[in-house]
């Protein structure tokens, strides 16, 4: 009688559905060159162009921390890209990730973003508890895949480290929790262990808390012997447990009781070795939220120019020292889609030039800021308007096929340096990002340089500030004043 359910169930629901249900069916058995935001005065073709040496765009072995690191007079994490020689996790795989394989990533995360932002604004329900079991719905669950930068926070008391992504386009943080049911990824630290702490406790069905997992982008809950389960997947990437409440410690002197997240005991990744996801969104589940009092809901980060360097993740305001150096624009709560940030883009200029592009063409689907996408998307208007002013800069450079994602590409293995046309992006109230050299053209080795931006099917797709483009700045997020700022050389 069970193998005829079970066969049932696998031919009219979802896989993510049935792992959803095979996971509470387990538990009732049992258990460079640095960005501007403005020219500065200096030779003309200089105003207009990044020289960059060939040579500083290859990997490094070496780490070099930033000179402008983490700051240890604040609450601030050292921030590490997980693949680079300044992660512990890249001992985790003798050889990282291909590019290949990092670009397919992030072309999963764009489609989850994608699903869920179709799904809010076709006005779907998100589903509601059940006694017995959850379904997953066929699309996305929240966002997986890619977020190439990690810190690492201490949960549980006594402490124990987890090294997780941080991710502002989610709302949910989660950790692989011992023990496995049915699958866990390899990850470089310790699996955690709730059963070893004594501030671990789950969170009921009952709990209101349980019922805000429906708005965060952890967006299936179910109950298991009144505890309340949650789901967050797409494709093959998933993570299946307990919502459950513990010590959350950032710094020794920060330090958070009750914080809630996801004890993950079904998971599938590959996530490089990470033990999970901090989530940095605007739901109440996020660790913004969760930490309001605290903090003020105002977060910001430096994503360093290259692998080879660190950055930081540094809770609260600056103060007096970034009401004089950022550079603010709006990012109200939209409605359909409130747990992301989204900036009012309105042009592009290559070189010195702003591009003749409509405004409309930005607005008509947004565009949002993401610390855990790798490569911007632009609307196909404007990723056209600027690809063909790129080329026409670089025509003196060898082109070449597209490759991968990529349809601009160039060979400069005969070059040392070569004059890279900067890319400024526009925001509201006057705001502009001068893109660092390194967030225009992206490396895949010395005869594959690409122009680092994609453009989506149509205009109607919406667009995203990944982070490659981001590099160098000192990104703010104010959500308790609905903003989000940008200030010059954050790091290295």
């Amino acid at each position: 009688m069970r193998a005829s359910l079970m066969a049932t169930l696998i031919s009219t629901i979802s896989p993510l559905r049935f792992l959803l249900f095979a996971f509470l069916l387990s538990l009732e058995r049992g258990f460079g060159f640095e960005g501007r935001l403005s020219s500065e005065s200096h030779h003309l073709h200089l105003q207009t162009h990044h020289k960059v040496h060939v040579s500083s765009l290859m990997p490094s072995t070496i780490c070099s921390p930033s000179p402008k690191g983490h700051d240890k007079k604040r609450t601030s994490l050292e921030v590490v890209h997980k693949h680079g020689p300044c992660s512990k996790l890249k001992h985790h795989k003798p050889n990282p990730p291909s590019h290949a394989e990092i670009l397919a990533e992030d072309e999963s995360r764009f489609a989850s973003i994608q699903s869920i932002l179709a799904k809010n604004l076709a006005g779907q329900s998100n589903l509601k508890p059940s006694s017995t079991k959850a379904t997953l719905p066929a699309k996305s669950v929240g966002i997986l895949g890619s977020g190439n930068y990690i810190v690492t926070v201490g949960l549980g008391s006594p402490k124990k480290d987890v090294t997780l992504i941080f991710d502002t386009a989610s709302d949910f943080t989660w950790t692989q929790c011992q023990p496995c049911l049915g699958s866990c990824y390899s990850q470089q630290d310790p699996i955690f262990d709730p059963s070893a702490s004594l501030s671990y406790a789950n969170i009921s069905c009952s709990s209101p808390s349980c019922q805000k997992l429906a708005s965060s982008t952890a967006t299936v809950f179910g109950c298991s012997t009144s505890n309340c389960v949650y789901g967050v997947g797409f494709s093959d990437f998933f993570s299946f447990g307990f919502f459950a409440k513990d010590m959350l410690t950032l710094t020794p002197t920060d330090v958070f009781d009750d914080f809630q997240f996801g004890c993950g005991h079904y998971n599938r990744g590959p996530f490089g070795g990470s033990a999970g996801f901090l989530g940095l969104g605007r739901n109440p589940l996020s660790l913004t939220s969760q930490t309001a009092q605290k903090y003020g809901k105002v977060f910001s980060y430096c994503l360093p120019s290259s692998d080879s360097f660190t950055g930081y993740l540094t809770f609260g305001s600056r103060g007096e020292e970034d009401s004089k150096q950022v550079k603010y624009t709006p990012s109200p709560v939209n409605p359909n889609y409130p747990s992301f940030y989204f900036l009012g883009m309105e042009g592009i200029s290559v070189a010195g030039k702003k591009l003749a592009i409509p405004t409309s063409v930005f607005s008509e689907a947004g565009t949002l800021i993401d610390s855990g996408a790798v490569i911007s998307r632009l609307p196909g208007t404007a990723y056209s308007a600027l690809r063909n002013a790129f080329m026409e800069q670089m025509a003196n450079y060898t082109r070449i096929d597209g490759v991968s994602i990529f349809d601009t590409c160039y060979d400069f293995s005969e070059h040392d340096n070569v004059m890279v046309p900067r890319v400024v992006l526009h925001f509201s109230d006057d705001v502009e990002m001068d893109l660092h050299g390194l967030g225009i053209i992206y490396y895949l080795n010395p005869s594959q340089i690409c122009l680092a931006f994609v453009g989506n099917s149509d205009d109607s797709v919406a667009s995203v500030i990944g982070s490659v483009q981001q590099r160098t700045f000192h990104v703010v997020y104010d959500d308790a004043q609905g903003r989000v700022g940008f200030a010059t050389k954050g790091c290295n």
